[in-house]
């Protein structure tokens, strides 16, 4: 009498190929991710550092700073402390200076804020021209995924720690001891949103 059906050997080949597929379906999602996070700090985060020092070397002022560079406030050395989308004049000051306002993908912000999709939870960030205690001038990003934002503090310094370099969390904390273990960005599949600082 023949019997049909699978063999063991037939069983464990079938469940291997399943496996090999959705490896291969999460590792492709990966590298989505991974390319879409590149896309954004390429074409929104740094592209705002590569504009406001073309503007400088264009103009010899600050982007920014005073009413005359597209800021909201007198001109002095530092950043206004203002939302981008909401305050101040930057995109007719760039098109003014033949510069290219960076792009975002939320219509009539002003180049100043962007939805970003992290792996666990979606931020809408905002931009913000921001000095710290009238020294330190930074752009701050607001609700940043923190998986993006670990992504993005490697692409900027080649290390993950939150407290040093030059992309940290704000407020910026102390930055860790030459030596020190590096200061985690905590957990990322907690669908936590965090406020980042990108040094100039």
């Amino acid at each position: 009498m023949k019997r049909s059906g699978f063999t063991l050997i037939e069983l464990s080949i079938v469940l291997i190929i399943i496996g090999l597929i959705i490896g291969g379906v999460m590792k492709g999602r990966d590298l989505i991710n991974s390319a879409n996070q590149k896309k954004i700090y390429n074409t929104w985060v740094n592209q705002w550092k590569v504009t406001i020092n073309e503007y400088e070397d264009r103009t010899g002022a600050l982007l920014g700073d005073g009413t005359v560079n597209g800021g909201p406030s007198t001109e002095n050395g530092i950043f206004d402390n203002f939302y981008e989308r909401t305050a101040g004049t930057v995109p007719t000051v760039l098109k003014t200076s033949g510069l290219d306002l960076p792009v975002s993908n939320i219509a009539s912000t002003k180049g100043g804020q962007y939805k970003i999709q992290g792996k666990y939870v979606i931020g809408v960030s905002d931009l913000i021209f921001r000095n710290i205690a009238n020294k330190q001038n930074v752009l701050e990003f607001t609700n940043i995924p923190i998986d993006v934002a670990i992504a993005f503090d490697k692409m900027t310094d080649g290390t993950i720690d939150e407290a040093s370099g030059d992309f940290t969390i704000y407020p910026i904390p102390t930055p860790t001891a030459s030596g020190a273990a590096a200061t985690p960005w905590g957990d990322a599949s907690a669908g936590t949103k965090v406020n980042v600082a990108l040094k100039l």
